[in-house]
């Protein structure tokens, strides 16, 4: 089973975390389900960039991102080359090193 190693974030995950997650599982879903409250203010439909992540190792062990999904990430706030949104990266057979941003950009608050 994949590890998930989520780094130190000031609010929802002071201490990082490691996680255990199935194959196939929504990398949103390890998180939520791990008790790391990420943002989703679209209900995990890609309409939104909350739960915008930067996936520092394993990035190319996920499938590409698609059409939709880059449109959406151009939105969000600090997108680096190695960006997803966790409602779109599904956990494959290797390991992730996750970085939930600092910042992101909810367009239903805003």
């Amino acid at each position: 089973m994949p590890q998930i190693i989520v780094l130190p974030h000031v609010e929802l995950c002071p201490q990082g975390k490691v996680l255990q997650a199935g194959t196939g599982t929504a990398l949103i879903e390890a998180l939520l389900e791990n008790g790391i409250g990420i943002e989703h203010a679209c209900e995990k439909s890609c309409a939104c960039t909350t739960c915008h992540v930067v996936i520092r190792e394993g990035f190319n062990s996920l499938d590409s991102a698609d059409e939709l999904e880059e449109d959406m990430l151009d939105k969000a706030w600090g997108v680096e080359p190695t960006s997803r949104l966790s409602c779109q990266a599904i956990v494959k057979d290797k390991d992730l090193v996750v970085e939930i941003p600092k910042y992101t950009i909810n367009m239903v608050k805003e």
